[in-house]
C-alpha cells in the first residue's frame, strides 16, 4: 500500500513536471511567434557583408530572419545567435526534389544538417510564389509543389527533426475573389489540383499557410475607393462584411480573412496563417502614389504593434490568433527590376543606416519617434511623364539599352533615323532618352516600366525641350 501510494505521488509529481515543461514550451512558442521577423534579400550590389547584416539584425532585435536560399555563409553566421531562421528551396529545384527522395535527402543534408541545431532553422519554404508564374514552364512546377514539400518533410522525419515546419509562400493572386472577405475563393485553375493537397499537407503537419500580403498594392490600384489610413492601420473607418457581420478596421485584416474564408470553403478552416512578406515602399517612381517614408514608417510601426501585442488581436475571423510576421525587407535592393517601388522596400539604406526609426519589439511609443518627413505623393500624379536616360550612367551600357529599345519595333525609334525630326542632337544620351520615352509610351499599358537596367528615370519635363544632351 505504501509503495503504491509513493508510486502515485511520484507519478503525480512527474506529470506535474511534464505539464510544467509543456506549458513552458507553449509559452516560449507564443513569445517567439510574436517576435517580428525580417526578410533578408540580397539583390543589390552595394549591400553590407553577411557578417555586418547579421550583426544589424541582432541589434534590431529581430526575432527571426527569412532567407531566399540556404546561403552557407549566412547560416554559419546565424549559429548561436538565437535568431530563428527560415530557408528556401529555389523554384528550379522543386521538380527534381518532387521526383526523387534521394534528391530531397541530399538537399536536407546539405542545407539543414550541416548547420542545425546550432543555427535555429525553424522553417523550410519550398519555392517562392510558385503559383504566380503562369508561363508554360511556371505551370509545370505547380503540380510538383506539394510532392516536393512532402519529400522534404519525409527527409526531416528520417533525421528525427520535428521542430522545422515545411511550407510555401504564396501571393494574394492565388485568390480569384477577395472582397468582401467572406467571398474569399481560390482561383479555379489551382483550387482542386493544388490548393486542396497543399492545405491537406499543411493541416496534417500543423504548418502554416504562408502569404505575401501587401496592402499597398490594392490601395495604390484603387486609392479613390480605399482609404489610405485604412491601409496604414490609422483609420477610424469601420467596414462590416455583409456576409458575416464581421467588422474590419484595416485592410490587412481583410486580406488575411479572405484567405481564411477561401481555406474554409475547401474544408480547411483551421490552418494557421503566417505573413511571409509585408511592408510598404519608402520611395518609388513619380506615378507610384503613396510610396514615401512617412507611409512606410507608419505602416510598419503599426504592424509591429499589432503583431507583438501581449494580447494579440488576430483578425475578425480569428480573434486572438498569433500570426508570425516577416517585414519586407531589411535593405533597399538596387538590382531589382521593375517599377521604382521594387527597389525601395527596405528598413535600411544599403549602407546599413535606418531609412526611418522602427522598434521591432513594439515597445517604443509613437511619441518617442523623430518627426517623419511629410508625404508629398499620396495623391496619384495626373500630369505628363517621360522616361529619360539617368545621369552619369555608363555610355556603353546606355547604347546597348538604346539598341534594345529600338529593336522592339512598332516604330519606337523611327524619328531617330538620319534626316528625321529627332535625329539631332547626335548623342547617345539624347537618342536613348527619346527611345526610352517612345518605348515606354507604346508598351506601358502592357506592363513596361521606366527602368532599363537602372539606366533610365522618370521626369515631368519634356526631354525634347532639354538642351544638355551634348
Amino acid at each position: 500500500m505504501g509503495k503504491h501510494t509513493t508510486g502515485n505521488k511520484m507519478t503525480t509529481k512527474m506529470c506535474g513536471v511534464a505539464l510544467l515543461f509543456f506549458s513552458l514550451l507553449v509559452l516560449s512558442d507564443a513569445i517567439t511567434l510574436r517576435k517580428i521577423g525580417v526578410n533578408y534579400g540580397r539583390f543589390g550590389n552595394n549591400l553590407p557583408s553577411a557578417y555586418q547584416s547579421i550583426e544589424i539584425l541582432r541589434s534590431m532585435k529581430a526575432g527571426s530572419v527569412k532567407l531566399y536560399d540556404a546561403n552557407p555563409e549566412i547560416l554559419r553566421l546565424l549559429a548561436r545567435t538565437n535568431i530563428r531562421v527560415s530557408i528556401m528551396v529555389s523554384n528550379d529545384e522543386i521538380i527534381n526534389i518532387a521526383a526523387n527522395q534521394t534528391t530531397a535527402n541530399k538537399w536536407v543534408e546539405d542545407n539543414v544538417l550541416r548547420y542545425y541545431p546550432d543555427t535555429i532553422i525553424r522553417t523550410i519554404l519550398v519555392g517562392n510564389e510558385v503559383l504566380s508564374y503562369s508561363s508554360d514552364a511556371g505551370k509545370q512546377i505547380w503540380n510538383h509543389l506539394v510532392p516536393a514539400m512532402r519529400r522534404i518533410k519525409i527527409s526531416l522525419r528520417a533525421q528525427d527533426i520535428r521542430n522545422i515546419k515545411v511550407g510555401t509562400p504564396l501571393a494574394m493572386d492565388v485568390l480569384q475573389t477577395s472582397f468582401p472577405p467572406s467571398n474569399g475563393t481560390f482561383r479555379s485553375d489551382i483550387s482542386t489540383s493544388v490548393m486542396v493537397p497543399l492545405l491537406n499537407f499543411l493541416s496534417s503537419t500543423k504548418s502554416f499557410f504562408f502569404i505575401d500580403a501587401y496592402p499597398y498594392f490594392p490601395w495604390s490600384a484603387n486609392p479613390i475607393n480605399i482609404s489610405l489610413n485604412f491601409a496604414l492601420f490609422e483609420s477610424n473607418i469601420k467596414y462590416t462584411d455583409p456576409g458575416t457581420g464581421l467588422v474590419y478596421t484595416n485592410l490587412l485584416d481583410q486580406m488575411l480573412d479572405s484567405l481564411v474564408f477561401a481555406m474554409t470553403r475547401l474544408g480547411y478552416p483551421d490552418v494557421r496563417l503566417s505573413i511571409a512578406e509585408t511592408g510598404w515602399p519608402n520611395a518609388g517612381d513619380i506615378d507610384e502614389a503613396g510610396a514615401n517614408i512617412k507611409n512606410a514608417a507608419t505602416y510598419n510601426r503599426n504592424l509591429v504593434r499589432k503583431m507583438t501585442a501581449s494580447n494579440p488581436t488576430g483578425t475578425p475571423a480569428r480573434p486572438g490568433a498569433l500570426i508570425p510576421t516577416f517585414i519586407f525587407a531589411l535593405y533597399d535592393e538596387n538590382r531589382k527590376t521593375g517599377p521604382g517601388t521594387e527597389r525601395h522596400w527596405g528598413l535600411l539604406h544599403p549602407n546599413g543606416t535606418s531609412i526611418y526609426q522602427i522598434d521591432l519589439t513594439g515597445k517604443r511609443a509613437s511619441s518617442d519617434y523623430e518627426t517623419l518627413p511629410p508625404a508629398q505623393n499620396n495623391v496619384p500624379y495626373k500630369g505628363k511623364l517621360w522616361c529619360i536616360a539617368a545621369p552619369e550612367v555608363n555610355l556603353t551600357e546606355l547604347e546597348r539599352a538604346l539598341t534594345s529599345a529600338c529593336n522592339q519595333g512598332n516604330g519606337t525609334c523611327d524619328s531617330l533615323t538620319p534626316g528625321k525630326e529627332c535625329y539631332e542632337p547626335l548623342s547617345v544620351t539624347w537618342h536613348a532618352s527619346y527611345a526610352f520615352s517612345s518605348y515606354w509610351a507604346k508598351f506601358r499599358s502592357q506592363g513596361a516600366n521606366c527602368y532599363f537596367n537602372g539606366l533610365a528615370q522618370q521626369t515631368t519635363s519634356n526631354p525634347s525641350e532639354l538642351h544638355d544632351f551634348e
